[in-house]
């Protein structure tokens, strides 16, 4: 059985394409293999060192992995801050961590780019945090988008490095975990290739449906096709490949004919599209709301994820400690 870890911020509400690109196939992945499931609330601290609500954050996501469908008595899910081995495991993977390696990460490039008044160490530190949060559970399956790849390499790294350091077979080396054709990229309302909360295009499972119906009539769209069987520009072919995943079969078909024909109306199809995403979205959101007014419920997910997860990160600190050669004395 492989041990598979992953997480997410505590900044990031789920929306569609969290849903269908990751969270479904968390949902099936948890049946087959021991699953580490966290809120990444120290990570968002990078971005967001002020948060304006941080336990509502954390709240809210844990609700809707919840709602999703991520089982507590089959998989760990916890809060990264509540496992305090994790930053002690980072302190220590940061003392074999180099200043020039993390600079050149892409991810580190990218954000001080976008926040150049903010770039802060967890920027820089931020792929040895992400490998502490992995190897501490000493997974050997991660599942990563293509903006993480460089992060799990790196990760992979750290194991690598930390055994020959120290003449130890401790780590294994975490391999990225493939969801295959089961992975469905849900793109953004914004003509843009990726559905993202800090992209503004995004539907979230939270939305209720008169901000759902919103957002789709804002969706980029073009004048309409011009001759029989026009190619789709990017934008239209992004609001089909929604249609496809929250719409009837004979929906998406009426659509294409339309479009095929010149016949298409974008502001019927927009109509349609928000009606079906809201029938789609209702009995999660309906399931959020249920569980995320249950405190009682809440809290006890949150301590007995928490102690599995430290039963399993301080065995590991533990182990790493007396391998460095931090024992006791007396």
């Amino acid at each position: 059985m492989d041990i598979v870890v992953s997480g997410i911020r505590s900044t990031g509400n789920l929306h569609l394409g969290n849903y269908f690109g990751a969270v479904r196939n968390f949902v099936k992945m948890q049946h087959e293999n021991k699953c580490f499931f966290f809120i990444a609330d120290y990570h968002s601290l990078t971005t967001h060192p002020k948060p304006e609500d941080l336990q509502g954050n954390i709240k809210q996501v844990l609700s809707e992995f919840l709602a999703c469908g991520i089982d507590p008595e089959m998989a760990t899910v916890f809060v990264q801050s509540d496992v305090p081995e994790v930053a002690e495991l980072y302190l220590l993977l940061n003392m074999n961590a180099y200043v020039g390696e993390l600079q050149r990460t892409a991810s580190f490039k990218e954000k001080i780019r976008k926040q150049p008044d903010n770039i802060n160490a967890g920027l820089l530190t931020y792929p040895v945090l992400m490998a502490a949060d992995i190897i501490i559970h000493k997974a050997n399956k991660v599942p990563v988008g293509k903006d993480q790849e460089q992060h799990l390499e790196m990760t992979r790294r750290f194991a690598r490095r930390f055994n020959s350091m120290y003449g130890v077979n401790y780590f294994p080396e975490p391999e990225a975990y493939n969801f295959g054709s089961r992975l469905i990229k849900i793109p953004g309302l914004d003509g843009s290739g990726k559905m993202g909360k800090s992209e503004g295009n995004g539907i979230f499972l939270s939305d209720p449906p008169e901000e759902i119906r919103k957002k789709v009539m804002r969706a980029v769209t073009d004048s309409g096709p011009v001759e029989p069987n026009q190619k789709m520009p990017v934008p239209i072919k992004n609001l089909f490949t929604i249609m496809g995943v929250v719409s009837e079969p004979s929906t998406v078909k009426h659509f294409r004919e339309k479009y095929a024909s010149c016949e298409i109306r974008y502001g019927e199809m927009k109509k349609q599209l928000a009606e079906d995403i809201i029938r789609f979205i209702s009995p999660v959101r309906e399931k959020i709301l249920a569980i995320s007014s249950d405190d009682r419920y809440l809290a006890k997910v949150m301590k007995e994820g928490a102690e599995k997860a430290r039963a399993s990160a301080s065995a590991t600190v533990r182990d790493v400690k007396e391998i460095i050669g931090y024992r006791k004395m007396f």
